[in-house]
């Protein structure tokens, strides 16, 4: 399994952009091996110095995310990393989670994610589940949609604001109304909200 890492390392680490490749071989080991081997190896890959050797992991972590322990794992570990790249996928696992168990029943961790301390869990949730209403029970319930991600409209994280604007922006396309109605509720008198405002707005007419 090491040296399998170490093959994973020296390959991956060539490649600078994008995350298919990782998305790819971590998709195959997971359908070709049995789960507590994908664990072991999810577990060992994360540990790597190369970061694209951590984003093929996550994506591995998302493949097992109906472990209770996989996902905890998720939440108060992969969101410490420091690579911004491991963090897109993280929000990619998220959703791989959510895909998995069903939308609709995934709204107590949703909702428990949202509220995390940490800024990277809950832009986990805000720009993993993107375009939100094109997802299962979201695409029937916009407005479930809209308000959780709206309760973060004045996050402390600017990483976090951006998401939720673009996240309410993509939700606008097909529900202006519903998203022209919660911005009509905003008090825009904070920088932070107006930072999540003018991003949300932009096809509002």
């Amino acid at each position: 399994m090491k040296e399998y890492i170490l093959n994973l390392e020296r390959e991956f680490s060539l490649i600078e952009n994008g995350f298919k490749e990782e998305e790819k071989r971590a998709l195959a080991d997971y359908q070709s091996n049995d789960n507590a081997y994908t664990k072991e190896l999810a577990f060992l890959a994360f540990k790597s110095n190369v970061y694209q050797v951590r984003m093929y992991s996550v994506f591995l972590f998302g493949y097992l995310s109906s472990y209770e322990e996989i996902l905890v794992f998720m939440r108060d570990e992969v969101s410490k990393d420091d690579n911004w790249r491991v963090q897109e996928v993280l929000a990619k696992a998220f959703d791989e989670f959510c895909k998995q168990t069903g939308y609709e029943k995934s709204l107590p961790v949703i909702d428990e994610w949202l509220q995390n301390s940490n800024p990277n869990v809950r832009r986990a949730v805000t720009e993993g589940l993107r375009i939100w209403t094109s997802r299962p029970y979201f695409k029937d319930n916009p407005d479930e949609a809209i308000k959780r991600i709206a309760t973060l409209k004045e996050d402390s994280s600017e990483y976090v604001r951006k998401s939720v604007g673009n996240a309410l922006r993509d939700i606008s396309k097909k529900f202006p109304e519903l998203i022209k109605e919660e911005l009509g509720s905003w008090d825009v008198k904070s920088k932070e909200i107006q930072q999540a405002y003018k991003l949300a707005s932009k096809f509002i007419k």
